[in-house]
């Protein structure tokens, strides 16, 4: 099959065409119906008075031969109970009237044109040179000894002309259909024509060229909603890809300063056996395993939180995940107002709690606060410091991963910059945020489950 008829504007121009051509054809077809209806109405209405009038004669005894005489421009026959044409006017020759309710077509020659001249029967049927459409109707006479049939010729005018009407609509109707599903078809073409823009920039986007966007027309209509669409989908796409590509450069330097560190001590050991403390460097060594182990294990947890799917909640108590947390360790001050309760991983809550105290003590002079509580349907949970703060310019950059600010970077037990970012993906993964209030103050506000 050729692609143009799979074509959207073929389809719908197709579809078009059959509409329109069966909606003005019934129209047509009842129009034309409606208009010979009426031709006949006509006609039926004034045989009937003809009838009922040829009737009151023969009731009050006038023969039928007298009816020439008495009926004037009507065309009528009548018949006896034989079944016998007693009169008739114009007098018919090899022909009847004997049907009704009904149109009756006479030619020319089945009038007796001398006999009719005989009698002085003379209706209204001009020169009787071509074909005579009649329409009649039938009446008894009171004494049911005649069938009385009249008619009435159709308006020969009034038929031309829905004959031409019937005419002029056999030709029309397709053309018009034709006309609209032409029509059609441009519209829907020129509708598309964005569409098929936006499908060859699509096809031409790559994964290394995401910030590209397709083109999207003004009209304001389904057309530019779907290409305001794609260019989020893009964006999003974009900053996905971005990320990722950021993220995996960052995780390769994270791990390749240790493991350069590890060869590097291993390969001097082995190198000088006997200059170097043996327990010494496998110490070092140890160290720089463990930090390996603990980026490894970071770098999985974000892995996990990026692509969680519905997971298996529980009500936790933040009360206890903070004891928990706290438990062993010195200078830290708790504060619990109520009982909030949460709907989430236990393990998860406490290692963002855990990330937040330890990111606290790492840069608290003195002192660290735990606060939990909750308000307006909000579980929030602080951990203070009293150390230096974070400046209000790195508020929000600070929770991206591997970003660690100039004071943390030159410690060295500053982290590899992934428990903030582990912190902000826990809480939004449980529908909540991650906020730095104050410089020194972490704010994570998490949906409270109501408890009966």
């Amino acid at each position: 099959m050729p692609s143009f008829l799979r074509s959207t504007r073929f389809r719908v121009a197709v579809t078009a065409f059959a509409a329109s051509a069966v909606a003005l054809g019934a129209v047509s077809v009842w129009f034309v119906l409606q208009a010979e209806g009426r031709l006949r109405n006509a006609a039926t209405q004034l045989a009937d008075a003809h009838a009922d009038a040829i009737v009151q004669l023969l009731n009050t005894g006038a023969r039928p031969a007298d009816l020439t005489l008495l009926v004037r421009d009507s065309i009528y026959e009548v018949k006896d109970q034989a079944g016998r044409s007693v009169a008739s006017c114009p007098v018919l020759r090899d022909a009847t009237l004997a049907a009704y309710d009904t149109d009756v077509t006479l030619a020319p020659y089945e009038f007796d044109r001398a006999s009719q001249a005989s009698v002085g029967c003379g209706p209204e049927l001009g020169d009787l040179d071509d074909h005579l459409t009649l329409h009649v109707v039938h009446a008894d006479s009171g004494d049911s000894k005649y069938d009385v049939f009249a008619a009435v010729a159709i308006d020969p005018e009034g038929q031309a002309a829905v004959d031409s009407v019937r005419t002029v609509l056999t030709f029309g109707v397709p053309a018009v259909a034709l006309l609209v599903g032409v029509i059609a078809w441009l519209a829907v073409r020129r509708s598309l024509r964005p569409v098929e823009a936006i499908r060859g920039e699509v096809a031409e986007i790559g994964a290394h060229d995401l910030s590209r966007r397709v083109p999207a027309p003004r009209t304001g209509d389904e057309i530019a909603r779907l290409a305001g669409t794609m260019n989020t989908m893009l964006a999003r796409l974009d900053e996905a890809v971005t990320r990722q590509s950021r993220f995996t450069s960052d995780a390769s330097h994270e791990l390749r300063t240790p493991l350069a560190s590890l060869r590097t001590q291993l390969e001097v050991l082995l190198a000088h056996p006997d200059r170097l403390d043996w327990r010494h460097s496998c110490e070092n060594a140890l160290l720089d395993v463990t930090r390996l182990q603990d980026l490894v294990a970071d770098l999985v947890l974000l892995g996990k939180l990026d692509h969680a799917g519905p997971d298996r909640l529980e009500p936790v108590a933040l009360p206890e995940v903070i004891e928990a947390v706290v438990a062993g360790r010195e200078k830290i001050d708790v504060e619990v107002t109520g009982t909030p309760v949460v709907r989430g991983h236990r393990s998860r809550l406490e290692r963002l709690l855990r990330n937040l105290v330890d990111n606290a003590q790492r840069h608290a002079v003195s002192r660290v606060a735990v606060e939990v509580s909750a308000a307006d349907g909000w579980a929030v949970l602080s951990v203070t410091d009293d150390g230096p703060g974070i400046p209000e310019a790195d508020r929000e950059r600070v929770f991206d991963r591997f970003v660690r600010l100039d004071d943390a970077r030159a410690r060295d037990d500053g982290g590899s910059g992934l428990g903030l970012a582990i912190v902000a993906d826990i809480a939004r993964a449980h529908g909540g945020t991650a906020a730095v209030e104050g410089g020194s103050r972490f704010v994570v506000r998490l949906p409270e489950l109501k408890t009966s």
